[in-house]
């Protein structure tokens, strides 16, 4: 926008309209008009004037609205209902007064709605202060702003709270789509930056967004320098939610919880195997384990029955070689880190506070073969690991013997269920040390009888494990691992709940395995004397693809997914793998760039031991070089490059220094006027190359033109006249006249 030119007043009249508001003139009409012509209906004009007939103010100002809506619109999900309708509201108003080109409301108006935005924001949220009130407020306040847009600087306040918000987009997603249209936001406001700069008249927007578009061009090598030897720092600030984890991994579960995570289509995971991947039936990853129940809910351990079980895991070991794989670990706000189960090694973690990296990082521990870190995983993690998929953990004697919470049951809890885990056990004639043959006997009980595996069982009454077990028989995997470990503790066998992800998805363009949060998973574990815990899953008895070709429960696509799915099926398949792929490469080759990965790059660059000094170094260097650049670009701009000019100025500056006069200003022909005037006869020719010189120039397009030759003939006279002056050759002076 151009605020710079004074503001229409209010009330003028519509461009092309006359001062009056008549839209026609007995004037206007000639005599012999006939009078039904003279009285007929003028023509009908529409009550908004068109896009190309309002002023550049206006143009400029919608344009502005525009950019910041397309930067707002990503955070219409995430704030407060009224802040998304005020802040449209505050758009929509304000680009009607630009279009009608109407005055704009007054102060007490504009602080009548700060106050009311600041009193909503503290009715929401409780405060003024942290990430959710600060954006709210934040897009509050842009909005107000627009709508005293009046001079140049109220613009630049609006650019630059536009430039904020974009950074706030970061704080919820990192994602290349995120950047993409981040970037897209950021052309738009350089190019209103432009626009703000351009000189009066009605520069087209073409023309600013390819100014700002070759700025940004110019900006983004040393962008991309500064991003890769800028030093890594942890999160500058964090997020209110980052104790929280995603429902049904955060070490508590409710009948319910897995099957609303499984309704999440994102990615919890990737993952690598550079010597192979393991059958889909063995590709459980090891998230939090749950002892305690209260008839309600399962929770880990107490801290107290956690060590005593830490303890008694410790001799986990595995048979055979084992698999390597990395993890690509999404940040999850949770401590928990969900490995392929039996991982037992962990060789190298890269990102985590700090991008930092470390064969075993502070903090990490395997409880229970389930891997934790002190800190909530806040970003994005890559994990290279060996697991084995045969494996043994816990105590194997009856001294070991687990107990405690492992077989407490609620008083009163599920009747249904224990009385028919003793019954089973008392019709089988066995005892608490047949683990393996109850476990047996209770899976086969799943697959004779009509069990659905369902993700929307409906709602349950009274007893939910009783009614599911006994009567309703639909369920998802939470039901059927929650009422195996019931009806094991019912007949004394030790059991727990074990929850994580279940199976992947292969990517044939990368050939990475995808883990989705539709993969969440629970199983099972009973304790076997002489062997140790053993893993059971009733998922797997009741949905045998579930497990053995990692097939999950999906809901039903969307309308356009559908649509592509009927034209071609497997179309939204190979689109969203190609995208998968490419988004994989931006997380490992931008979000994954981490402090150890700035080290290792300046130690190929020959630094031995780098460290922050040395990376210190580097920016300083760059910011030294560009900064030379930067000099030198403005040095050599100082004086035009155009070849005609720079011609044209060296024959100026040869006669200047030769005695004559031939001021800069001075254009082709009138220098060749002067020349000749000055001169005589010894002009003659330069005058002629000049005058042959500007036709060329100005020729018509498509005519012949030979610029080369022209420039020669004009060095060549310009230098036979220099030689003439300094001879003192000074003929009769000619009138002007005859410079032709």
């Amino acid at each position: 926008m151009s605020p710079t030119r004074p503001r229409r007043a209010a009330g003028g009249s519509a461009p092309g309209r006359p001062a009056d508001g008549s839209t026609d003139r007995p004037a206007d009409r000639p005599a012999d008009r006939p009078v039904a012509a003279a009285t007929a209906r003028p023509a009908w004009r529409a009550p908004w004037p068109a896009l190309r007939d309002i002023g550049r103010d206006a143009r400029d100002t919608l344009f502005l609205l525009a950019v910041i809506a397309f930067t707002l619109a990503p955070h219409v999900t995430r704030l407060p209902l009224w802040c998304s309708a005020f802040a449209a509201g505050a758009l929509l108003w304000r680009g009607l007064l630009a279009w009608r080109q109407a005055p704009l409301p007054g102060r007490l108006l504009l602080a009548l709605l700060l106050g009311a935005a600041v009193g909503l924001t503290l009715l929401t949220h409780r405060t003024v202060l942290g990430q959710g009130p600060g954006i709210t407020l934040i897009v509050a306040l842009t909005a107000l702003k627009t709508l005293e847009l009046r001079a140049r600087r109220d613009a630049f306040v609006v650019f630059f709270l536009g430039f904020f918000l974009i950074l706030t987009q970061f704080l919820y997603s990192q994602s290349l789509l995120t950047a993409l249209g981040m970037g897209l936001a950021v052309w738009g406001l350089l190019t209103a930056l432009v626009l703000a700069h351009l000189p009066v008249g009605r520069p087209p927007l073409r023309l600013a967004a390819g100014i700002a578009g070759r700025a940004a061009a110019v900006a983004l090598p040393i962008m991309v320098v500064l991003f890769v030897l800028f030093p890594r720092v942890g999160p500058l600030w964090g997020r209110p939610d980052d104790g929280l984890g995603t429902t049904g991994l955060s070490g508590r579960m409710q009948l319910g919880d897995v099957a609303e995570l499984a309704l999440d289509d994102s990615i919890a995971m990737r993952l690598r195997f550079p010597d192979g991947p393991p059958p889909p039936q063995a590709m459980y990853f090891r998230g939090p384990v749950l002892s305690r129940y209260d008839g309600r809910q399962w929770q880990a351990a107490s801290p107290w029955q956690q060590a005593v079980q830490t303890q008694q895991d410790s001799n986990a070991r595995g048979i055979g070689p084992g698999l390597r794989y990395e993890l690509t670990l999404e940040p999850t706000r949770l401590n928990t880190l969900p490995l392929l189960e039996a991982t037992l090694q962990v060789s190298r973690i890269d990102g985590g506070p700090g991008g930092q990296h470390a064969a075993l990082p502070s903090g990490l521990a395997a409880r229970s073969l389930w891997w934790q870190m002190d800190q909530p995983v806040a970003e994005r993690l890559r994990i290279q690991a060996r697991a084995w998929t045969d494996f043994r953990h816990g105590p194997t004697s009856d001294a070991g013997a687990p107990g405690g919470e492992l077989l407490a049951l609620p008083d009163g809890a599920h009747p249904g269920v224990r009385a028919w885990a003793e019954q089973l056990k008392r019709e089988l004639g066995l005892t608490r040390r047949d683990a393996d043959a109850l476990a047996a006997a209770v899976l086969r009980h799943v697959r004779t009888q009509p069990f659905v595996y369902t993700l929307s069982p409906g709602s349950y009454g009274g007893d939910t494990l009783d009614e599911f077990w006994l009567q309703r028989r639909a369920g998802f995997c939470e039901h059927y691992a929650a009422a195996f470990v019931v009806a094991m503790r019912a007949m004394g066998v030790p059991a727990r709940v074990v929850t994580g992800y279940q199976g992947a998805e292969r990517n044939p363009v990368d050939d990475t395995w995808i883990v989705r949060n539709r993969d969440a998973h629970a199983w099972a574990e009973y304790w076997q004397p002489g062997i140790g815990w053993q893993r059971a899953d009733p998922t797997a008895a009741v949905a045998p693809e579930r497990v053995e070709r990692s097939r999950s429960l999906r809901p039903a696509p969307g309308f356009v997914a559908g649509v592509l799915d009927a034209v071609n099926p497997g179309w939204v398949g190979q689109l969203r793998s190609y995208w998968e792929a490419v988004n994989n490469r931006w997380n490992q080759w931008v979000l994954n760039y981490s402090r150890g990965t700035q080290f290792n790059l300046l130690e190929k660059l020959g630094v031995r031991s780098p460290d922050w000094v040395h990376l210190g170094y580097a920016v300083a260097g760059l910011l030294a070089a560009t900064s030379l650049l930067g000099l030198g670009w403005a040095w050599w701009s100082r004086t035009p490059h155009d070849p005609w000019l720079t011609g044209l100025e060296r024959a100026r500056r040869r006669i200047v220094r030769a005695g004559g006069h031939w001021p800069a200003h001075w254009p082709p022909l009138t220098a060749a006027a002067e020349l000749l005037h000055r001169h005589g006869e010894a002009a003659q020719p330069l005058a002629r190359a000049l005058q042959a010189l500007d036709a060329q120039r100005y020729a018509a397009a498509g005519a012949p033109t030979r610029p080369r030759a022209e420039l020669r003939a004009v060095q060549a006279a310009s230098r036979a006249l220099a030689v003439a002056l300094r001879r003192g050759n000074r003929p009769t002076r000619v009138p002007p006249s005859r410079a032709g």
